[in-house]
């Protein structure tokens, strides 16, 4: 389990030469080489011409806990708009935001955010001097005047980006239609419809008649609400059958018309850093304190009732001594004086006590193997965690990561078959946070990590990404574009560099 890390990026220069095959590796390798002029860009196979993404929060640009106007400028999908305005790309259209505060409002009031279900649009993240703190409490005056009932733009909108939409959304009829909202229409859709409310995400792109598109993070919110709200079950993971149906339909429609396109597989999210940053064993007690804890007065008794639990039971069922004994040592909570102490919680996978005895509750300390939510961060400090347990919404236990992880990679096996099937690149995004989550990712003279704050690719909430880190995906697409259409984006180094996208915002923005 991570802890946040301060580190100092190490700088080196970049040359760029290149020939027809070259990969972003490639280039990253050549350094100081310029005695070889970069071949003239082309489009191989592909028409950019009309240029359509479609996706959910990623697409849309989301960072720092928000949408607004700069986040918006740095989506990955404009930022590969400007490369394929190089080679006959036309105009791409966002819905863009009123201001920079980050948010939504509807009569003058926030709403909840449909990205995560719980904080409020207002709350942009800024970097407050030691770690991400809501806008509102920097610049108290920073609420957004984007009301999306009243001053929505006017499309349509190339980038069909739509922060919190699942899988079966993007197809769903009047998910952007403001009758259906909050029951089921998304504030970010609604956005997007303009006459049409009841068109689909889907219907919304195939009406445009792209002759490119990007499909990404197609899943990743099916597998997201169930991780940030700790698997306690009040966002379930979507069915592999639902999926691959909206899969196949997203696939479908926007190739129907001979369309070719870019489609991104998903990432293992339990190695972002809402999920790796906040330690199992954080908490450092004084000896009265750990006494207090261990005494009868608190876990203490639990621990006794525990043991007398399991003598009943090893006396009148087939639970043996020995089984009785390794869950009698799971669930056992001890402090001690020092650093170090991992925190309670709740876990639902064990054994119910509370026939035996109502106050026996489903208690163990956490273990390096549970993922400890970036949300229980602020709860810690103030005890959370010790005299009171964490309750499962703030803790993903390895049963709970075993889901999301079968999940994930069932919907990566269509989404591979899906491109396969259909001519498209498919882009390896689940690579290369891996990669990033372990060593780091090169991008030009930046090593880029999933540490939140300082590792330069997740943004202050945890989940999405940073410009920089939006740069990075952006030319992974048109890696594996020229792959399989044969343009050559990446050996005439018509690529993002980047050291011309941020990795956080400034408060100030207006």
């Amino acid at each position: 389990m991570k802890k946040i890390k301060y580190i100092a990026l190490s700088l080196f220069a970049l040359g760029f030469i290149a020939c027809e095959n070259d990969t972003l590796e490639d280039l990253r390798d050549r350094v100081n080489q310029d005695t070889e002029d970069l071949p003239e860009l082309s489009a191989g196979t592909a028409d950019f011409s009309n240029f359509v993404s479609i996706g959910a929060s990623f697409t849309a640009g989301f960072t720092d806990n928000g949408l607004f106007i700069a986040s918006q400028e740095n989506s990955f999908p404009n930022i590969m708009a400007t490369q394929f305005a190089k080679i006959g790309g036309g105009t791409f259209t966002q819905p863009m935001m009123s201001d920079n505060f980050g948010g939504l409002i509807l009569a003058g009031n926030p709403v909840l955010n449909p990205a995560n279900g719980e904080r409020l649009f207002a709350e942009r993240l800024v970097f407050g001097g030691a770690g991400p703190v809501p806008l509102q409490s920097i610049n108290p005056a920073a609420m957004s005047t984007t009301d999306f009932a009243l001053n929505n733009p006017t499309g349509p909108f190339s980038n069909l980006g739509v922060p919190g939409a699942k899988s079966f959304h993007m197809i769903a009829p009047g998910y952007g239609n403001l009758a259906n909202f909050p029951a089921a229409a998304n504030p970010y859709a609604i956005r997007l419809t303009g006459a049409t409310p009841n068109a689909s995400m889907l219907d919304l792109a195939v009406a445009q008649n792209p002759t490119f598109f990007t499909l990404s993070e197609v899943g990743g919110n099916d597998v997201l609400g169930f991780a940030t709200s700790g698997g306690d079950g009040s966002n379930p993971i979507t069915d592999t059958a639902t999926f691959d149906f909206a899969l196949n339909a997203l696939v479908s429609g926007l190739t129907a018309n001979g369309s070719k396109g870019a489609i991104g597989n998903l990432p293992d999210i339990t190695s972002l850093s809402f999920f790796t940053t906040v330690a199992h064993n954080p908490v450092p007690l004084d000896a009265a304190t750990a006494g207090f804890l261990n005494s009868a007065q608190a876990y203490g008794a639990y621990n006794a009732g525990i043991v007398q639990a399991y003598a009943f039971l090893v006396a009148t069922t087939p639970l043996t001594q020995a089984e009785a004994d390794a869950e009698i040592a799971q669930r056992t909570i001890t402090f001690a004086a020092g650093e170090g102490n991992a925190v309670v919680i709740v876990d639902e996978d064990l054994r119910d006590l509370t026939g035996i005895n109502i106050q026996l509750q489903n208690l163990r300390q956490a273990t390096s193997d549970d993922l400890v939510l970036l949300t229980a961060g602020s709860l810690i400090p103030q005890g959370g965690g010790t005299a009171t347990p964490l309750s499962d919404t703030f803790v993903l236990t390895p049963q709970e990561q075993q889901e999301i992880a079968t999940a994930t990679d069932a919907y990566n096996a269509s989404i591979s078959a899906a491109a396969n099937a259909n001519g498209l690149a498919l882009v390896d995004l689940n690579s290369i946070l891996e990669e990033a989550a372990t060593v780091g990712v090169q991008f030009d003279q930046f090593n880029l990590n999933t540490d939140l704050v300082f590792g330069g690719l997740v943004s202050l909430d945890g989940v999405h990404l940073t410009g920089r880190g939006y740069a990075l995906m952006a030319n992974a697409f048109l890696e594996a574009i020229d792959a399989t259409y044969g343009s050559n984006f990446v050996a005439s180094g018509n690529v993002a560099k980047g050291g011309d996208f941020p990795t956080n915002y400034s408060p100030l923005l207006q």
